[in-house]
């Protein structure tokens, strides 16, 4: 297939001494198609109209049509076709007289990018055959009528996933005659779960509606004494979203040829979805101050994001990792990836990947912010990406670990995974990408040490049970909850887990023996801290209780530090120092209450009103320490969303939010959201000041398009209050 190219273009392009031709890696880019391709001399008297020609090409791409149908590709809102690979589709050539398949030959060609190649997988000639074989690139007739033929087209299982431009070729005694580049014949390929030999292939129907087709989804968080949850718009099939996602991959520099893989997929967007070090999707900001940007919490969905960063090309701001995840959720699903949004309760932020989270105790027992560098998070949310894993050995496919976080780099690049789920759970980290960060993530020890004044180290206890406590994600056709925390770890202390931990060592997971210090805890006293569910703005009490095993009556010397913290388990400020002498008599338990004033910690409060407690306690007697620690978070009120009368698809309906400010203070510049996908799309408004006790009420006209369940998710963000959600199923009925 020849390529014209006028000289000055020529001279331009940036060719070197190592490639015949430049990378190929824009879907955007276009190269220009002959329409007359001559095999030499054309004779004087040649009239292409003389040959067969092609007057129009029908493509069934309208939603309800057979190829969207089939497909599952129905609720894209874009006017092309798009279909899934390693399935076939029908397309009608009308022709200016009856095909003739004895004298008259033609071939389809698919083209993707600027460079097409056919070794490359991005110029596809298909010859038409009489039969379609399973996973590859063929075309057959099913149907001639007049001057019209209807083809079925198979694509390869393994095919490049993006736009291709489609033409029609036609060959003549002297040369081969083209279609002219007609946009509207442009055909989208995905990924496909539906088909048995795609890599992404899932075999349970709920499973491919919840992780492929499902527009909105559940983000949980809080922590685990007290799990929260919000709901996050997808918005994958939304208009220009598709675009924007190809566009992802455009910005990340993917060589088209590397498109029909998942794992490559994964792991550049993962560097992508953040702005470090490649300007990616979104800007990070975990300092509570969000000048210029949106308010991480202020997000109802992707879209916005995604739309915003498509136009602009610069980093939307401002991001928190469940803002990455869902956006990275959205990418996936809407290439026809799998795709689910984990939440991992008290994640460890290890600095340096040796299983081991060191918080160090100053002289009286306290936490040494000075020293203590790593940090355990009260949740952080991550992806789960459905594929078969090729290049490991078998049983390490399934659900693998993407994060678009930046937390640390891998390569390079702020990026982490596709990591296999099932190599975390059995210590296989040798595995690639970043397993060991993943395994440390969910698997870490706690460990409070003191520094002596001659610098050494004294593990005064070890805590094998907080990390990764519970790990979540929305369960399948439903709003719940599902523990897949057994899909990660074997039950704690079992001796599968010892075997799978010993596995990740042998496969370099750094862990320090405890042999190297000296370590002998107190075992006959037990220390418990509970913290009362309270409401943002009151007071409530926290408690701690002893309980001596022994018979021995101790005195313990107890120290609490209550802290505001990020959900990062980063310290803002220090609201609260208590302590006390507790008198332990021999075995009974002795419980003691400490109240939190709401005005020692409404000034400092962040946003996701975090609170982190930390109690030590030195038992007299003995001089050995007991330190334990928890996160509390506070109620945050709700926004009420109500509808009036039912919803008609394509008919004029009301949305009213209703906001009651619960604080003792006035609310100033308070921005509202509302999204709905296939309802209504996001609108903003902002409202200069909500008095306390005072409601605001905002009602907004919109026309809801699609039929069928929906859900209104809305948001208010001011400086006083973040992190307030409200929610509502809808059922908008046909019209």
């Amino acid at each position: 297939m020849s390529e014209t190219m006028s000289t000055n273009e020529e001279k331009k392009l940036p060719l070197n001494g190592r490639r015949a031709i430049p990378p190929n890696n824009s879907n955007d880019e276009e190269n220009e198609v002959p329409e007359m391709e001559a095999f030499g001399l054309i004779p004087r008297g040649f009239n292409p109209r003389d040959y067969l020609r092609v007057e129009d090409i029908y493509m069934f791409k309208d939603p309800h049509e057979i190829n969207k149908q089939e497909h599952h590709t129905d609720k894209y809102y874009n006017p092309k076709l798009i279909v899934r690979r390693g399935q076939s589709f029908q397309i009608q050539i009308y022709f200016n007289r009856p095909y003739k398949p004895e004298t008259d030959q033609f071939w389809l060609e698919f083209l993707m990018g600027r460079y097409p190649q056919q070794n490359k997988g991005t110029y596809i000639p298909i010859l038409v055959g009489n039969v379609l074989k399973p996973g590859q690139w063929g075309a057959k007739i099913i149907h001639r009528e007049n001057n019209s033929i209807r083809l079925s087209i198979m694509s390869s299982t393994t095919c490049i996933i993006g736009k291709f431009r489609l033409y029609v070729a036609v060959l003549t005694p002297f040369g081969i005659l083209r279609t002219r580049r007609n946009s509207a014949t442009d055909t989208y390929i995905l990924f496909n779960p539906w088909c048995q030999m795609d890599a992404v292939y899932l075999d349970d129907e709920k499973e491919r509606e919840e992780y492929v087709l499902n527009d909105v989804g559940i983000v949980f968080h809080g922590n685990v004494e007290d799990i929260k949850s919000r709901s996050w718009s997808y918005g994958q099939f939304e208009e220009n979203v598709l675009d924007a996602c190809l566009f992802l991959m455009d910005k990340a520099e993917l060589e088209l040829s590397g498109r029909g893989n998942p794992i490559k997929i994964c792991r550049v967007a993962s560097a992508v979805i953040n702005s470090r070090d490649d300007n990616g999707v979104i800007a990070g900001s975990w300092n509570n101050t969000y000048d210029y940007g949106v308010a991480p919490s202020a997000w109802t969905g992707s879209v916005d994001i995604l739309l915003e960063y498509y136009s602009s090309k610069q980093p939307v701001r401002y991001g928190q990792c469940w803002v990455f995840a869902g956006v990275f959720n959205t990418f996936l699903r809407c290439l026809g990836i799998p795709a689910r949004l984990i939440t991992n309760y008290s994640s460890a932020h290890d600095n340096n990947a040796n299983l081991r989270l060191d918080f160090f105790l100053d002289d009286e027992g306290k936490v040494d912010t000075r020293l203590t560098k790593d940090s355990v998070w009260n949740y952080h949310c991550w992806n789960e990406a459905w594929m078969t894993r090729p290049d490991l050995p078998v049983g390490f496919g399934g659900w693998q670990v993407v994060d678009g976080t930046p937390q640390e780099t891998s390569d390079g690049m702020y990026r982490c995974g596709p990591a296999s789920v099932q190599a975390i759970k059995h210590g296989h980290v040798c595995f690639q990408f970043d397993s060991p960060f993943v395994y440390a993530e969910v698997n870490s020890d706690i460990f409070y040490t003191k520094m002596e004044k001659n610098g050494t180290q004294v593990v005064e206890s070890i805590d094998t049970t907080h990390i990764g406590q519970l790990i979540v994600t929305k369960e399948v056709g439903g709003d719940g909850m599902m523990d897949i925390t057994a899909e990660y770890k074997f039950r704690e202390g079992s001796d599968e887990e010892r075997l799978a931990l010993e596995t990740a060592v042998m496969y370099g997971v750094k862990k320090q023996s405890i042999q190297d210090t000296t370590y002998q805890p107190q075992t006959d006293v037990e220390m418990d801290f509970q913290a009362q569910k309270a409401v943002l703005g009151n007071d409530f009490k926290v408690t701690v209780t002893f309980r001596n095993k022994s018979r021995n009556s101790y005195t313990a010397t107890t120290y609490l530090s209550g802290n505001i913290v990020f959900y990062t388990g980063v310290t803002k400020s220090e609201f609260k120092k208590h302590s006390f002498s507790a008198k332990l008599e021999p075995s009974s338990s002795s419980s003691f209450d400490i109240v939190i004033k709401s005005s020692e910690y409404m000034s400092d409060l962040l946003e996701q009103a975090s609170f982190h407690f930390f109690v030590t306690a030195r038992i007299n007697e003995t001089g050995k320490i007991l330190a334990v620690q928890k996160a509390t978070v506070l109620e945050i009120p709700t926004l009420r969303i109500k509808t009036k009368g039912e919803l008609v698809a394509g008919k004029e309906t009301s949305v009213i939010v209703e906001f009651t400010n619960p604080l003792k203070q006035t609310l100033e510049n308070v921005t509202l959201r509302l999204e709905g996908p296939g309802v209504l799309r996001t609108i903003k408004k902002q409202f200069g000041r909500i008095p306390m006790n005072s409601t605001l009420t905002w009602e907004v006209k919109c026309i809801p398009m699609r039929p069928g369940l929906r859900k209104l998710i809305a948001s208010l963000s001011c400086d006083a209050l973040r992190h307030v959600y409200g929610e509502l199923n809808v059922q908008v009925q046909k019209p």
